[in-house]
Parts: structure tokens; C-alpha cells; sequence
């Protein structure tokens, strides 16, 4: 078997290069590669706190992709499930203010804030009659279980279920920043 083709892909041209040869020659002293004044820290790798930044943490071996940074240090499917979770829309505005590298989170944000404020006003209409209210409050639970379900299980596509109007909308909101 031929391994060539798989050595030009492999990981290893992140890790730090050795010394020269004369280095070594003229140095007695064997020293740790982290001990060289020419090699950043492993957290300059990580990002400094392992949820952001791109490139490998040396001694975890942890590889963080660029979609998937989060301003918070919480996971990317949870924080988007959040956004429908958190007492909506005030969980969604929460995200909008806080959240600021991850377009899915965003995204699910705008469109929880959004069609959860017009629930909300649907609520205060339908105040005055009880069955209504209760009607549309099973319906919100309903709503809340599944879209919440939809962002957390479509993390990994980085696909959107899109609410008809409010999903286009906060599309074109995120796309727009």
C-alpha cells in the first residue's frame, strides 16, 4: 500500500517544527519544546477557553471549527435550543444581545423573538376568553417543544427550520449583519 497521498492531508503541519540540526549541536542543554521561547502556548491554539478560535489544542487534542463558535461558553445546539426555551421572546432578545459569532444561533434567536412577540399580542387579545387562552397556550408548548427540538438536532447541518414568514425574515436579518 501506497500512504503518500494520505501524509500531504495529515494534521501534522500544525505541530511545531524542531530546531534546526545546529541548534541542537550547540546547545548541551536538552529542553522541552515548551520550554522554547519560539513556540505559543496551547491555548493559542484553542482560543484561550476551548469553545472558540480555530486549530488544535495540542495537549487535548480538541479541534474547534469556525461555524460552530459560540460568544457564550455554551455548547452551539444548546444555546440555539435555548433561544425557544428561555421564557420566549425574552430568550431570543437575550441571545441577539449576547450572541455575536454564530449565524445558527442568531438565526434562531430573530425567529423566536419574533414569532413569539406576535404570539404573545395573540395572548393579550384572547385574554378575555379562558378556553382560548388555555387553547393557545398548549399550542405554545407545542410550538416551543419542536422548534426547540429542530434547532438542537440540526446543529450538526447547520440547517434551518425556517418558520413560514418569521423564518425568512430572520433570515434576512442574519444574512443582513
Amino acid at each position: 500500500m501506497n500512504f503518500a497521498p494520505y501524509q500531504q492531508e495529515s494534521p501534522e503541519i500544525e505541530r511545531a517544527l524542531s530546531p534546526p540540526l545546529g541548534d541542537r549541536a550547540k546547545s548541551p542543554n536538552v529542553r522541552s519544546p515548551r520550554a522554547s521561547a519560539d513556540l505559543p502556548p496551547p491555548s493559542h491554539f484553542a482560543g484561550g477557553n476551548g469553545h472558540t478560535g480555530s486549530g488544535r489544542d495540542v495537549e487535548s487534542g480538541h479541534v474547534s471549527l469556525g461555524a460552530f463558535e459560540t460568544s457564550l461558553p455554551i455548547r452551539m445546539d444548546i444555546e440555539a435550543a435555548l433561544a425557544y426555551l428561555l421564557l420566549p421572546p425574552a430568550g431570543g432578545v437575550f441571545l441577539l444581545l449576547t450572541e455575536h459569532k454564530s449565524d445558527y444561533v442568531r438565526f434562531h434567536a430573530w425567529q423566536s423573538s419574533m414569532l413569539f412577540t406576535v404570539i404573545f399580542i395573540l395572548h393579550l387579545i384572547l385574554s378575555w376568553s379562558s378556553f382560548l387562552s388555555r387553547a393557545l397556550f398548549i399550542i405554545d408548548l407545542v410550538i416551543i417543544g419542536f422548534l426547540s427540538m429542530k434547532a438542537y438536532l440540526g446543529v450538526d447541518t447547520l440547517e434551518h427550520f425556517e418558520v413560514p414568514f418569521f423564518g425568512r425574515l430572520a433570515n434576512s436579518f442574519v444574512d443582513d449583519e
